[in-house]
């Protein structure tokens, strides 16, 4: 009998919700019968790029994402066209429509988006005052050029720019008005911005800053504006750009909680079950966002919610902004407000017209603006959303001031995400060209899609190609992980190698009845084999596998602490200097770690080092974690090996006390018993993985937390010596 299948409903056809979808067809294909109610008549188009539309660097037809073939080749009733006007949640659960439609849900997702704020300015409703929000306002700028000769876009800001530049292109004089006393002034500084102005007054806009517009002026039809010290301009369009608002009616006339925007939780539910929200109109932790990358964040999530994957819940995201205007390059990101936050580094090149700023915040990376030369945008948010310390920068882009977009794609990590939106790694872009034949940027991004949404990545999409096309390559261990080769079989018993056995084992145990969870004899990998009539090789492996690294047994790897602290005194030992010490921190840590490792299953022994500091040598270097008091804290190394072949540990960070620093060494141990296969030494993992790469996930203090969390609720029961 087949399975029901339940019904999944999206209020929104936008590029949040429609990305949603699409994650949950990749994770659950068959879960759900799918319907969306859009209330344009169109597909989901890319609204980023209406300003290319405008500019004429992009047709209509070039900014469709999802053609009406998609929503027919995936079964997904579409209603365009369509106003949702009610959710009833009741014992019927229903969108109830303006033409009276009325649809049944399970699973409902508002993804209605956001329009443009209206300011309240005497004479908005009048003729040729048109605000730059869809496809219809973009026809409607495109149609007042044919007749009208100057326009007045009220706005300095990201969208009020980028929409001048269009009417520039249509033939009109554009003249941006803006009330302060600098473009774009919350993404810029006043260099930065007076850059810009400079750049954007050669191209042929007109600027008038510490403008407060008192009325637009005409009778029935705009003729112009007043401004507030009685100075005037005449306009044949104005052009409203001042920001947006989400789209909150539907859910406040269905008793949802709303506030700016439709209040979500972590995990993007509404205070209704069974309603999600996303997007413009969705606020998290108090913040609307209105930029795509945070949108996909959102979406990436809510799928694996609603197909019951595990997944993190959301904790926001870090805002960043790049200018889409021909012959501009601009990068902001981050905090950059001269109030909250300090300068790291800053340079300027007035000569080839490229601006870099670095912004901090009690020593780590708060922001940044790049102008002129973006290159480095990808690396430096990747630090800002770490909050990395500012002594990244040095490896994140060399000397101070130094700028090049072949240099920052040769130096990019291979597995660094390059199209924030679409997921697309340097590795991928590099596989497209090497291996994929693509030429240019454009056919990375059809091979990709990086590059395909907001575009802020496309300087760093097209370094990347002539990179590849001048003979740039991936690093074997990255082209093997892109390439994805077949694994040897670990054993006769199971057709899996390690990576196949734990991804096998999990999905298995997640089959199992939950009556019979704890009867893991019954745990089946092939149909035809039950996990225990395995070998000796394979069956242990499946049994740590499948416990997810819980549980105990008499045969699991077992892990050491070594202390070496100057309170040698606590384990009766002499000091220094011949005479009892009191307790140290190192001692304390290390007691603690004993007491919760003795807990834990890991894939492999353990050895552990703590040392109060170069004095009192315990090993650090040459132990799988260790451990060592410093000036600024506690330095914390892994990888090491004392037996052939020895190894040096690495440092993965600094911890600025005891309770930071033992909780760090937890989350390096969670994250091995988490990624590492059975069998597999912490050091022979720390090689395989690569100190970038754990460097990096640690160096994320959510995650890092995250992880410690989740060592401590897994060994809670045990006593803790302090």
């Amino acid at each position: 009998m087949l399975k029901q299948k339940l019904r999944l409903v999206v209020v929104g056809n936008g590029m949040a919700g429609i990305r949603c979808l699409e994650e949950v067809l990749k994770l659950d294909a068959e879960r759900y019968e799918i319907a969306v109610i859009g209330e344009e008549r169109h597909p989901n188009y890319n609204r980023i790029l209406l300003s290319k539309v405008l500019q004429g660097s992009a047709s209509l037809d070039e900014i469709v994402l999802n053609p009406y073939e998609w929503y027919r080749e995936h079964g997904i009733a579409l209603y365009t066209g369509e106003r949702a006007t009610r959710i009833h949640a009741g014992e019927r659960k229903e969108v109830e429509t303006a033409s009276g439609l009325r649809i049944p849900w399970d699973r409902l997702i508002i993804a209605t988006g956001s329009s443009a704020f209206v300011p309240p300015i005497p004479g908005v409703e009048k003729k040729g005052v048109i605000s730059f929000r869809n496809l219809e306002d973009c026809s409607a700028m495109i149609r007042a050029s044919e007749t009208g000769r100057k326009a007045a876009v009220i706005g300095g800001g990201l969208l009020g720019l980028e929409a001048a530049r269009g009417l520039l292109n249509l033939g009109m004089e554009a003249e941006v008005i803006h009330n302060a006393s600098f473009l774009m002034n919350r993404q810029l500084d006043y260099t930065s911005a007076g850059m810009l102005r400079r750049e954007l007054e050669r191209q042929g806009m007109a600027f008038r800053l510490n403008a407060v517009t008192e009325s637009i002026t005409g009778v029935g039809r705009a003729k112009g504006l007043l401004f507030a010290d009685g100075s005037r301009t005449k306009a044949d369009l104005v052009v409203l750009a001042v920001g947006i608002k989400p789209n909150t009616a539907l859910a406040s006339a269905s008793g949802i909680v709303v506030n700016r925007g439709i209040v979500v939780d972590d995990d993007l539910r509404t205070n209704v079950p069974g309603v999600y929200a996303i997007g413009e109109c969705a606020e998290h932790r108090g913040i609307a966002y209105g930029l795509v990358s945070p949108l996909y964040e959102q979406a990436k999530v809510l799928a694996r919610k609603l197909c019951d994957k595990p997944s993190e819940p959301y904790k926001g995201s870090t805002v960043y902004a790049q200018l889409k205007v021909s012959g501009v390059d601009v990068f902001s990101a981050g905090d950059i407000r001269e109030e909250a936050v300090d300068v790291a580094q800053r340079s300027e090149d007035g000569i080839r017209g490229v601006y870099r700023k670095v912004t901090m915040r009690e020593g780590r990376i708060a922001g940044a603006i790049l102008y002129g030369d973006t290159s480095e945008s990808g690396a430096l948010l990747k630090l800002i959303r770490n909050e990395a310390f500012v002594a990244a920068l040095s490896s994140a882009s060399g000397e101070q001031g130094r700028s090049g977009a072949q240099e920052a794609a040769a130096a990019l990590p291979d597995e660094d995400k390059v199209c924030a939106c679409n997921d697309v790694t340097k590795a991928a872009i590099l596989m497209a060209v090497t291996d994929g034949g693509a030429s240019t940027a454009d056919g990375v991004k059809q091979a990709t899609g990086a590059s395909g949404s907001c575009g802020g990545c496309r300087p760093m999409v097209a370094a990347l190609v002539e990179y590849a096309k001048s003979g740039g390559v991936l690093s074997a261990k990255s082209e093997a992980k892109e390439k994805k080769p077949i694994e040897e079989a670990l054993c006769d018993c199971m057709p899996f190698g390690q990576a196949g056995l734990k991804a096998a084992a999990r999905e298995a145990l997640r089959a199992l009845p939950s009556e019979a969870s704890a009867e893991l004899s019954e745990l089946r990998l092939v149909p035809e084999k039950k996990w225990a009539e395995g070998c000796e090789i394979c069956r242990p492996a499946v049994l740590y596998y499948a416990s997810g690294g819980l549980s105990k047994n008499e045969a699991e790897p077992y892990s050491v602490i070594r202390n070496h602290a100057r309170a040698e005194a606590a384990v009766h030992t002499a000091g220094p200097d011949g005479r009892s010490m009191p307790p140290s921190e190192a001692l304390s840590i290390g007691s603690r770690w004993s007491a919760r490792w003795k807990a834990a299953t890991l894939p492999a022994s353990v050895e552990a080092a703590v040392s109060d500091g170069p004095g009192y040598p315990a090993g650090v270097l040459v132990r799988d974690i260790g451990l060592k008091r410093c000036p600024a804290g506690w330095e914390l190394y892994a990888g090491g090996h004392a037996e052939h072949p020895v190894r040096q540990g690495e440092l993965i960070g600094i911890a600025h006390n005891a309770e930071e620093a033992a909780a760090f060494g937890e989350a390096l141990l969670q994250l091995y018993r988490e990624d590492a296969y059975y069998g597999e030494a912490l050091w022979e993992w720390f090689a395989r993985t690569g100190l970038r790469s754990v460097r990096e996930a640690l160096s994320d203090r959510g995650l890092r937390d995250q992880l410690a969390d989740r060592f401590e609720r897994q060994t809670q029961s045990v006593s803790v010596i302090n």
